[in-house]
Parts: C-alpha cells; sequence; structure tokens
C-alpha cells in the first residue's frame, strides 16, 4: 500500500526512540547533541576586569584631560592579567593594568595605552578622557550565575565548545549518534578505478553515502556490496546488521526480478514498517525496524531518489536517535515555475538564495532521477504537493537545505 511524505514521516517517528547517552571530553563533543540543559556555575566575567591594556583609574581624576592639557598621575602598582591586586587605587593615582587583569578597588574605568604617555614610567600622562566605566567588563555583564546556557537538544559547535571550556566544563552529557552501515547492492555495480563494459555501471551510491553521513557528523561503521544474489546478499545485510543501529541499503528495493532486498530483510527478522511513498523521486522507499530496535531504510539505486530519501528520512531519523531538535526546512519564493506532479509529491533539487530579505529559490533544469548531475551546485531540496498544475513563479514552497550546501 502506497502511503504519503507525511504518513512515512509519522511512522519513523512512532518506530524510533533516543538511542541514550555518554559523557565525552570537550575535544569529543563537536556535531553531537546535547543531552541535558546546561546553566552558567557562575558569572561571566566572573569578576570585573580591564578590556583592554592601559590604567585602572577613578574618572573624576581625568574628567577634563586633553591633548593640550593631559592629566599626569602616579602610577601605584602593576597588575598582570592572573592576578589579583590587594592595593585599592586612590585619587591622584592609577594602576598599570593587562586586558582581564581584575580591577582594582577604588577605579571605575580604564585609559586605553595609546591615550597615554605610555608604561614604563612611576607617574603617566592622560591625554584623553574616556566616557565613565570605559574599557570596564563587569562581573556578570554576560551571563549570570544559574542562566540558561544551552537547552537540551542543542547541536555543539565550536562556539558552543568554546563556552562550556570557559566554564570550565572537562566533559559533557550527550546523545549517542547511531552506527551506520551502508549496503549497495546489484550484479551492474563496479568500483570506481576498475574497468566496466557493456551495461555496468560505477557505484556512486556508497561514496555518495558514505559522505552523506559525514555532512551530519556520522562515520559509517561498515561499507558493503552484494550483488543480486539471495545467499550472498543476506550475508552482507546480516553482517551489516550485526554491526549497526540504523542500516541503509541502495538499490535492489523495486518490483524487479532480481529486486532481492525486501524478501531477504525479512528473513533477517526485519519488520517491514511503509514501502512505496506517494513520492517522485523515490516512490519504492522501505523502512523496517528489528526487534533490537535498529532501523532499516532501503533506498532506490538512482542516486537522485537514494539522496533525496537520505535527506528526506535518514537525517530526520538520526535526529530522532539523537533527540536534535533543529530542522534543515523553511519557505522560500519560487523563482521559476515548479514543475509538480499530479499523484505523487515531489522533491526536486534546486538553490536557494537571499535577495532583498527576501528567501528565493528555483530548481534544478535537470529534473530526472537518473540525472545525477543535477545535484551539483545544488544546495537545498525544494518540494511541492500533488498538484495537475504547474506551480507558477511567485508560489511559497518549502526548502531543506543540503547539510553540506550553504545559503548562496
Amino acid at each position: 500500500m502506497m502511503i504519503t511524505v507525511q504518513e512515512a514521516h509519522n511512522l519513523i517517528r512512532q518506530s524510533l526512540s533516543p538511542l541514550g547517552t555518554k559523557e565525552l571530553p570537550l575535544d569529543e563533543i563537536q556535531g553531537r547533541v546535547l543531552a541535558r540543559e546546561i546553566r552558567a556555575p557562575f558569572s561571566m566575567p566572573r569578576f570585573t576586569n580591564a578590556a583592554m591594556d592601559g590604567f585602572a583609574l577613578k574618572w573624576d581624576d581625568i574628567s577634563h584631560a586633553a591633548e593640550d592639557s593631559p592629566v599626569r598621575l602616579q602610577v601605584t602598582q602593576a597588575i598582570p592579567a592572573g592576578t589579583l591586586s590587594t592595593l585599592p587605587v586612590i585619587s591622584g593615582c592609577c594602576a598599570e593594568i593587562m586586558t582581564g587583569a581584575p580591577i582594582p578597588e577604588g577605579a571605575d574605568t580604564v585609559v586605553a595605552f595609546e591615550q597615554t604617555s605610555g608604561f614604563g614610567s612611576d607617574s603617566v600622562d592622560v591625554f584623553r578622557t574616556p566616557k565613565y566605566g570605559a574599557n570596564v567588563r563587569y562581573c556578570g555583564e554576560e551571563i549570570a550565575e544559574g542562566e540558561m546556557l544551552f537547552c537540551k537538544g542543542e547541536l555543539l559547535s565550536p562556539s558552543e565548545i568554546a563556552v562550556l571550556a570557559s566554564f570550565g566544563f572537562a566533559s559533557i552529557a550527550v546523545h549517542r549518534m547511531p552506527k551506520v552501515s551502508i549496503v549497495t547492492v546489484g550484479d551492474e555495480v563496479r568500483m570506481p578505478g576498475e574497468e566496466v563494459s557493456g551495461s555496468q555501471i560505477y557505484n556512486s551510491n556508497r561514496f555518495m553515502l558514505e559522505a552523506a553521513c559525514r555532512s551530519v557528523g556520522i562515520e559509517p561503521v561498515g561499507l558493503h556490496h552484494a550483488p543480486d544474489d539471495k545467499v550472498v546478499l543476506r550475508e552482507a545485510l546480516s553482517r551489516a546488521l550485526a554491526e549497526c543501529e540504523v542500516l541503509i541499503t541502495a538499490g535492489g528495493i523495486s518490483t524487479g526480478e532480481y529486486d532481492f532486498v525486501q524478501q531477504e530483510l525479512l528473513e533477517l527478522g526485519v519488520t517491514k514498517k511503509f514501502w512505496n511513498v506517494a513520492q517522485k523521486p523515490g516512490k519504492p522507499l522501505y523502512f523496517g525496524t528489528t526487534s533490537q530496535g535498529q532501523a532499516v531504510f532501503s533506498l532506490p539505486g538512482n542516486p537522485v531518489s537514494a539522496l533525496v530519501c537520505f535527506v528526506e528520512y535518514c537525517i530526520p531519523a538520526f535526529n530522532i536517535l539523537q533527540e536534535h531538535i533543529e530542522t534543515a526546512s523553511f519557505k522560500a519564493i519560487l523563482s521559476e515555475p515548479f514543475p509538480t506532479d499530479k499523484k505523487r509529491h515531489r522533491f526536486l533539487s534546486g538553490k536557494v538564495w537571499s535577495e532583498n530579505g527576501r528567501l528565493l529559490c528555483k530548481v534544478s533544469p535537470k529534473i530526472e532521477s537518473h540525472m545525477i548531475t543535477s545535484l551539483t551546485g545544488s544546495n537545498c531540496l525544494v518540494e511541492a504537493e500533488p498538484s495537475s498544475v504547474p506551480l507558477p513563479a511567485g508560489s511559497e514552497v518549502t526548502c531543506t537545505m543540503l547539510p553540506w550546501a550553504m545559503l548562496s
């Protein structure tokens, strides 16, 4: 029975559960999903400090300083970063201070080094009057103690890792990434570098799906290929299932005489949740689960179809398993007509860009599922509901960013 795209998504959500969490050191959490909320264990800055090299002083002492009438102050101390001063600043005096060093008691302003006669003397001339409180970073002005830093489900990038390190976290609880295995299928398939003849083709799906997994931070644990032979195929699928939590296959899932994948998955104990989705491309998409909770996605053999299904279904499944809360979908305006299908939800590779404050998009001129070059230069998938007439330019459509691409 053919199901809708939304029904397929619903069945995937209902069938999958998060994999659990693990504590990892900061140097291993890039691209991971945060497993719990994080609150600031202390204020940031933790203490009031200097924003640049200069002199910490009382603003009233230099309120009338100018190039032609500088104010001279006595330098009573030098405070490098990491050193806490115990000597207060009094009127007529100042402290030489380095960036990040704590502001001494009594000082309320820092004059930049360039606005003075410089370091290295027991007195200094101040040639300009900055505003009151200039160049001072106040305790807690960025983050107050107990304030939310990150919510559960956020993706950890170098920016988040920098914040965690600055608050002293040595390790963090993250969701486990799924172990993914890839199996490509077909007698006609050869590896790049080998000779091809007759109707043989090169195995682009293996390298495309491997790279697509890496684009979302997942390193496949197994890469396999099987010919259209039931025994060999079952052995390859069995090996892959033994090592993974998500199995992705490409090819052999349609209704041809040599399409054995669905039958062999059944023999291996995989329960089919759906097969055949009312979409173009990618109609013969299979999804199933095992009694151990493993997910199986069997994608069509056409590379464009396989990639569309990977982006539309496999990536959301990875997010469910990691409790990742973000989505890559958004609305954009068609700059050219969209060739819809009257019976099926249509996905086409395309390009989205920002222009005059609006997001515009257009589809690739090559729209057939066997045309792998249609993917090059694309940064998104553009989709439309079934319709007997093309969507005109100016229509609003849903786009999904390709995880390895950027907005034009």
